[in-house]
């Protein structure tokens, strides 16, 4: 009686499995964090590490970037996103010790509390240079170097404020609103050399930047009025971002280009 290699087929499988469950998801990878100093990108590099990733965490500040990076066993650079010879630099530093970059995570942003009639030109233009320049520069510099090797993820972290009209924070909604947008170009121009884009739209997340918006300091009434408006009524931990963004820059997402990825609590939905 023919058995037609069923059995066969299933144990090979189990091996594939087995083997599959010893490997990190990131194995051999190359990835760089931008913002990687502290908060959101830290973590985003512990769990990239945890994967097998060689990861490259950048920052404007350098102490605690490379008090960061031996924390978590990565490699450190100093990088002002806002400059196009910082992006030259650290591409080119990457690929001659690494020869390639898998994965970018445009990660860098800053926040300011401020509406349209408070907002000055000076804080608009700081804004957009750091939240929507940096990642056109990064998408750009590492895109080609991606295109050229037809593979690579980008994930870009804008933010609900990028899908949904804020009341308070004028200069960042917009700089936020153009990541997502430059995301859905990119990924169209990209994708025909194999390279996936997408975005990430956290809400209330447990980091630095949100202490910055004076809601969520200490447990009070405004707070709890707030969380109202989160179905799940909590404030997310910065690894649970992470974990989308380690999705996207991993092979279960290799179909997945172009999108957005919320993580708000269904906030926004």
């Amino acid at each position: 009686m023919r058995t037609h290699g069923f059995g066969a087929n299933c144990a090979a499988t189990n091996r594939i499995d087995a083997w599959r469950q010893q490997m990190g998801v990131l194995d051999g990878r190359v990835a760089i964090i931008t913002g990687g100093a502290r908060g959101q990108g830290a973590v985003e590099g512990q769990l990239f590490v945890d994967e097998g990733a060689t990861v490259v965490l950048t920052d404007v500040l350098d102490e605690e970037g490379e008090r960061t990076a031996a924390e978590v066993g990565c490699e450190y650079l100093h990088q002002d996103v806002a400059s196009e010879a910082d992006w030259d630099a650290v591409v080119a530093d990457v690929v001659n010790r690494h020869g390639r970059i898998d994965v970018l995570v445009n990660n860098a942003g800053i926040f300011q509390a401020a509406g349209l009639m408070n907002t000055t030109a000076e804080d608009y233009h700081r804004m957009m240079r750091i939240n929507a320049l940096g990642p056109f520069l990064g998408m750009q510099k590492v895109g080609a170097v991606m295109a050229e090797a037809e593979s690579g993820s980008i994930i870009n972290i804008s933010s609900v404020a990028g899908l949904m009209g804020t009341m308070g924070s004028f200069a960042y909604s917009a700089s936020k609103w153009a990541v997502r947008g430059m995301t859905k170009s990119a990924a169209k121009e990209l994708g025909r050399r194999n390279v996936r884009v997408n975005s990430v739209h956290p809400g209330y997340i447990d980091t630095e930047m949100l202490a910055q918006t004076s809601v969520f300091n200490e447990d009070s009434d405004r707070t709890r009025r707030v969380l109202r408006h989160v179905p799940l009524r909590r404030i997310a931990e910065p690894a649970e971002v992470g974990r989308v963004v380690l999705f996207l820059a991993s092979d279960a997402s290799s179909y997945c280009t172009g999108q957005e990825f919320t993580v708000d609590g269904g906030m926004f939905g």
